[in-house]
């Protein structure tokens, strides 16, 4: 079959989107206010903190307050950097708001919001009312300021207790010294261009010095070093041939994704996702990239594998960089090893980035230790199915039923009551405990324990229509034994 294009993150689900963003509260912008006059009325400690972030933009800040607050005149005796401050020693009127670009009130009464709400928008000027949002056209966000990286968090003037929450997760991600290197890109950008046209040598450019941006300070050779690399990029062949990336999306729940897998998300150019990759997750990447639906389900109609490796081909040889987004990890049951082999043989570059894989989110999700010393002293990931469908029939099966040992069937479900035949064949307790995991990680997670003899009764109440694990082991018996009350880190409380 085709490979199936998709705007966004539509993975057959009924009722999924195709738009690339949905509804948003309010617009972010970001507004240059250098040189230009803004209007602040109110001589309170909340209209000077206004102020200063106002003069802190380059504004002309324009005061119109009979008296001033001890922080407000503290504030206008201050040396600025840039932007400046103007006190008219008297309220506000109908002709302050003439050629400002933005008003901001603190007013101390409705019935003064209100009026200076309809003063500002019968003069065309967009106004802020402090903490009255009936009567703002804008709210100011929380800040994180790595200036002229600057990151903005709004709520809506819902929970602005909230935004500050999330203002403070984002401080400890991003470090000071990512200020510099905004600077640096700043003060090398037009020089960059100037080297390298658009295209995937410039994305290649930038897409190092993002990684380097995270690191250590630059120095004062750092601009010299990255202009001499995008020379030898514009020497190099301007055919030069893309990248395919290999990316573990884990088992569903977008939390789980690893910080070098959200970057790799935010680089790419075309990214092959698999049917069972979450919309959270694709929510995660570049806006621009170009999302195709690879999918392979069983029972299902899928793409075929020869199809896949094609197009990541031909893809890379355009100068694209691909990521292969697959569910879990890439690298386990993922077909990893066929789609590395063609894109070797061809001569493309190609890197893994792990992902965890749906056994160990299943272990968390149930609260229970897969090698747990009591019970197991190893613990084997094991495919349910052969490529006709049936189970593989080079298994060790003998290996497989020992009793010391915590087994894992992926795509089990259906060869559920041939797993159980062959594991007591093999000499296993009948009573063994099993544990079916229907959606690990995922909405609709469901989980059916019970024994081995009982596993293919066990798999027809859980259903076939979604992805499920299959786990013997003496370690899932806690499950049955009313000692499990853990909260998982992610998806519903275990009961």
């Amino acid at each position: 079959m085709n490979i199936r294009s998709l705007q966004r993150n539509n993975n057959c689900r009924p009722g999924a989107s195709n738009q690339r963003m949905g509804a948003l509260a309010t617009l972010p912008v970001f507004y240059k206010l250098q040189d230009k006059p803004v209007l602040v009325a109110g001589g309170s400690d909340a209209a000077a903190w206004k102020a200063e972030l106002l003069a802190a933009a380059g504004a002309l800040v324009h005061v119109f307050a009979e008296e001033l607050d001890p922080a407000f005149t503290a504030l206008l005796a201050q040396r600025r950097v840039s932007g400046a401050f103007i006190w008219h020693k008297r309220p506000w009127s109908g002709d302050s708001f003439t050629g400002m670009q933005i008003a901001i009130c603190d007013a101390p009464t409705d019935g003064e919001a209100h009026a200076f709400g309809c003063a500002a928008r019968a003069a065309g000027v967009a106004v802020n009312v402090i903490d009255k949002p009936a009567w703002c056209d804008f709210q100011f966000g929380s800040i994180v300021n790595r200036s002229p990286a600057v990151i903005a968090i709004s709520t809506d003037g819902a929970a602005p207790i909230l935004g500050q929450a999330i203002r403070r997760r984002i401080e400890t991600l991003i470090p000071p010294s990512l200020a510099k290197w905004a600077q640096l890109a700043h003060t090398i950008r037009s020089a960059v261009n100037e080297r390298l046209a658009p295209g995937g040598a410039r994305r290649a450019f930038w897409e190092s010095f993002v990684d380097s941006a995270f690191g250590a300070e630059p120095t004062g050779t750092t601009a010299r070093q990255l202009l001499a690399g995008a020379d030898a990029l514009g020497r190099s062949n301007s055919n030069r041939t893309g990248r395919v990336t290999l990316v573990g999306a884990g088992p569903g729940d977008a939390e789980l994704l690893t910080l070098k897998a959200v970057r790799a998300l935010q680089a790419a150019d075309v990214i092959l996702f698999d049917d069972l990759v979450s919309g959270d997750v694709l929510e995660l990447a570049r806006r621009e990239a170009k999302r195709m639906l690879v999918g392979k389900r069983g029972g299902r109609e899928s793409c075929r594998q020869d199809d896949i490796n094609a197009t990541m081909v031909r893809l890379a040889k355009a100068g694209k960089h691909v990521v292969r987004l697959k569910g879990g990890d890439p690298m386990i049951f993922g077909r990893a090893g066929e789609e590395i082999a063609r894109l070797q043989e061809e001569g493309i570059e190609v890197s893994v980035i792990p992902g965890i894989t749906s056994a160990l989110a299943m272990a968390a999700q149930l609260g229970v230790s897969l090698t747990h010393r009591d019970h197991a002293q190893s613990v084997r990931f094991v495919t349910g199915h052969s490529r006709n469908g049936e189970l593989p029939k080079d298994l060790d099966w003998a290996g497989i039923a020992d009793a010391r040992t915590t087994t894992i069937f992926y795509m089990g479900g259906r060869t559920a009551g041939a797993i159980a035949a062959r594991l007591t064949e093999r000499g296993m307790d009948p009573s063994m405990p099993v544990v079916i995991s229907r959606s690990v990680a995922r909405e609709g997670f469901e989980r059916w324990t019970g024994t081995l003899r009982d596993l293919a009764s066990g798999m027809t109440l859980i259903g076939y229509d979604e992805p499920v694990l299959v786990g013997v082991g003496s370690v899932f018996a806690v499950l049955t034994q009313g000692q499990i009350g853990v909260t998982s880190t992610f998806g519903p409380a275990v009961s």
